[in-house]
């Protein structure tokens, strides 16, 4: 519920659309990259798209009811939330599915708890840190419980053999406490260590140590071995050119590229619609993030700051990661491209995600031009008489606190 104090304004709809672009490009590619794969499965060419589209439906639902519900509400719950979380990581970890060398999932693969992770631990670390202010500079106080929380949850998750996200949450993690205020030295002090830790992870594993030479030399890698995924992604690339083949016209998605609908997707947009549709998606990643981060620096307090930050980074960095694979600018990882790869977990995730950074934007961007032309005229008579800033109307006078 929302305090009768606070007004509510319209959601950034701005952001809808480009989401929604994303959601529908996304659409098109799962059908394109899995008609055949599902008629040879199952003899249904749509098994692929019909399931995507019940997972969008949950995802849409679940985005209408976090974009309802008052932000705040997440914060007075956040330390269930990730109770729970951590629960859901141990459980997989005792009976979780075990596919690709990895035990991440549950119920015959229908949800993957480190998927959740992402959002659990945004919006905790968003109400802890908001909870400390200015606390979070000092290493006590800030860094040392801040690095044991999320030591904790990225090893559950590498325990599964999901290094990938792992690296993700980290990220997050360490962008958002950047975010409200952090130590500089500390965080690049934390940042080298947890360098040195990524290190020992890779050379104590053997498949790790192949993806790492498959990406140092990609073309001269065993083209039928090691480097046979990589070079079959930068195939399709390569045949899409400027404009691509057109839609539905990839021939690498027939068995050549491994996990094409999920992982790979990117490269059968790129060989269907060519660099133009790749820009086109990585356009719309851009305005997602400048609209997120344009919340979160409008947002009333700390903690939706922090929240909206937190979210946008998480969004964008797994889809520079997506993007980065499949153009061998980092080494291979399984990591799905956020609103258009396959997947039921990872849709409804980011759909929520998406919800709470509605949430936080009712309570920020100016609903109508009325609004905006008082609070132009406010800034003008500010100018002529040069007096302290006026709170805006329907904003508390009390002071903001401040989030860099």
């Amino acid at each position: 519920m929302t305090s009768n104090s606070e007004e509510l304004h319209r959601i950034d709809y701005l952001l809808v659309v480009a989401v929604v672009t994303l959601l529908i490009i996304g659409l098109m590619m799962i059908y394109s990259a899995t008609f055949a794969l599902g008629y040879q499965l199952y003899q249904q060419p749509t098994y692929y798209f019909i399931r995507q589209l019940l997972w969008l439906g949950i995802g849409t639902l679940a985005m209408i009811i976090c974009t309802h519900i008052e932000y705040h509400t997440w914060q007075r719950y956040s330390v269930l939330i990730m109770a729970g979380n951590i629960v859901l990581l141990l459980v997989v970890l005792a009976i979780g599915d075990e596919r690709f060398g990895g035990q991440r999932w549950l119920f015959n693969g229908s949800i993957q708890p480190s998927e959740l992770s992402k959002l659990a631990i945004v919006i905790y670390i968003a109400a802890w840190l908001a909870s400390k202010g200015d606390k979070i500079k000092q290493l006590s106080y800030g860094l040392v419980p801040f690095a044991i929380l999320l030591g904790l949850i990225t090893g559950l998750i590498i325990l599964q053999q999901h290094l990938s996200t792992a690296l993700l949450i980290a990220a997050t993690a360490m962008s958002m406490f950047f975010i409200a205020g952090g130590n500089l030295l500390q965080i690049l002090v934390s940042g080298l260590l947890g360098s040195v830790t990524l290190y020992f992870l890779i050379i104590r594993s053997s498949y790790r140590l192949i993806r790492i030479a498959a990406f140092l030399d990609p073309l001269s890698s065993d083209p039928l071995g090691d480097g046979y995924q990589i070079r079959q992604i930068l195939i399709a690339l390569g045949s899409g050119g400027i404009t691509g083949l057109g839609l539905g016209a990839s021939r690498q998605k027939f068995g050549y590229i491994p996990a094409s609908h999920t992982d790979g997707i990117f490269a059968i947009l790129g060989e269907e619609l060519g660099l133009i549709g790749c820009l086109v998606v990585i356009g719309l990643f851009a305005f997602v993030a400048y609209r997120g981060f344009r919340i979160a620096l409008a947002a009333n307090d700390a903690f939706g700051a922090i929240l909206a930050s937190g979210i946008t980074c998480s969004l964008i960095f797994q889809a520079l990661v997506n993007i980065g694979v499949v153009t061998a600018s980092v080494p291979f990882t399984g990591v799905p491209l956020p609103l258009i790869s396959f997947g039921g977990s990872s849709l409804v995730v980011t759909m929520a995600s998406l919800g709470l950074l509605l949430a936080v934007s009712r309570r920020t961007v100016p609903a109508s031009r009325e609004e905006k032309e008082e609070e132009r005229e406010a800034n003008d008579l500010r100018r002529r008489n040069r007096r302290a800033r006026v709170p805006r109307a329907g904003r508390s006078p009390k002071p903001k606190p401040a989030v860099r």
